[in-house]
């Protein structure tokens, strides 16, 4: 029997929990933007009021080195049981993943012992043999961007800006970016599956932007791990980003929004190297694309200060954004620690230009 069309994109959904969750940080995010993971929380616990808990003694969930090949799956099943016992012991069903990388860890070893009973008990066996410890698996488990999509109508009630520019009244247009973990892996885990991916979509539509579709639109950004930790590979890398860009140009996206810190990183990182490489430049002005995450937007519209929720560690200005959006800012401020310390003004690079 033929589904209707609402009853098709049902299939596409997923469950996500309402409160009380577990927060499983990233080791990336952590290190290329410092201030992204502070703000996520925040925005749960404070604009949404939701019970989120970051846990001091959880690790990273080894996805690099195992996407690298430099640990064994056994290794990284008994690091994941280790981050869900942490979580059983906190009092916390609900486990939800900062990094997309770390999403599809966690993904792949649910379904592998979902479908092979014996790689658990192997793996409840070595976890108490190196700690001690048991685990129950999560009642639910999502990506963080899962759970601001879930909240993005009230993100939105609480929001002293949308995605409008307020120069012209029109809608930003704004390229959404999912990361490969997260849609393509396990697409029934991903809200729209990997044919119609709509978890950053949806807080496009929600605040007020325009989604911008595009030929290369689900084209990996090219990070691949092997392709970027071998410095040989890199430039497999960066093409796989130059595509993508190539692809958009004709349609002037205002901004990039991603899922991923590593999608993220690379999609505003190689903008610096192609210009510097070929001389192009993707943005107006020669400014470059800004490439923001889900909860940076987020962030931008409930009227937090760029330069507190960490902006200025990314390589393409936000400036042009910022304007566009209404936002007022200090540029004296951009380059300022906590304390009003100078934390050092980057050199500013040949051909893309920066604020």
């Amino acid at each position: 029997m033929k589904l209707k069309r609402n009853e098709n994109w049902t299939a596409y959904q997923k469950d996500i929990a309402d409160d009380k969750y577990y927060f499983a940080r990233s080791c990336i995010r952590q290190n290329i933007f410092p201030a992204a993971e502070n703000l996520y929380l925040n925005i749960l616990r404070d604009v949404v009021g939701k019970d989120i808990y970051d846990d001091a003694r959880q690790t990273t969930c080894t996805g690099i080195a195992y996407h690298s090949g430099l640990i064994p799956m056994e290794t990284i099943m008994t690091v994941v049981a280790r981050q869900f016992a942490l979580m059983n012991q906190a009092g916390y069903e609900n486990f939800v993943v900062s990094c997309v990388t770390s999403f599809g860890i966690y993904i792949e070893m649910l379904e592998t012992w979902k479908h092979f009973p014996e790689t658990e008990e192997k793996t409840r066996k070595a976890l108490k043999r190196a700690t001690g410890m048991t685990f129950t698996i999560p009642k639910n488990l999502v990506h963080a961007s899962d759970v601001i999509y879930k909240f993005r109508k009230e993100i939105a009630a609480q929001s002293k800006y949308r995605l409008i520019n307020k120069n012209t009244g029109e809608p930003l247009k704004v390229v959404d970016h999912v990361g490969c973990h997260y849609a393509k892996i396990f697409p029934s885990h991903g809200i729209g599956g990997a044919e119609y991916p709509y978890v950053l979509a949806g807080m496009i539509d929600e605040w007020g932007g325009e989604q911008v579709d595009y030929p290369e639109r689900r084209h990996c950004c090219g990070f691949g791990f092997r392709q970027y930790l071998l410095k040989s590979n890199r430039g497999y890398s960066v093409s796989n980003s130059k595509k993508k860009f190539d692809s958009m140009l004709p349609y002037k996206p205002d901004l990039i929004i991603a899922n991923c810190p590593g999608c993220t990183f690379f999609l505003d990182r190689w903008q610096y190297v192609i210009a510097e490489q070929a001389g192009i430049t993707y943005g107006e002005n020669g400014y470059g694309i800004p490439v923001l995450t889900y909860e940076e937007i987020a962030g931008l519209l409930l009227g937090r200060d760029p330069w507190d929720i960490g902006l200025q560690s990314h390589q393409v200005s936000v400036e042009p954004l910022l304007d566009k959006l209404g936002i007022s800012y200090n540029p004296e401020l951009k380059y300022k620690g906590q304390d009003g310390e100078d934390i050092g003004s980057p050199e500013h690079p040949e051909v893309l230009k920066c604020y």
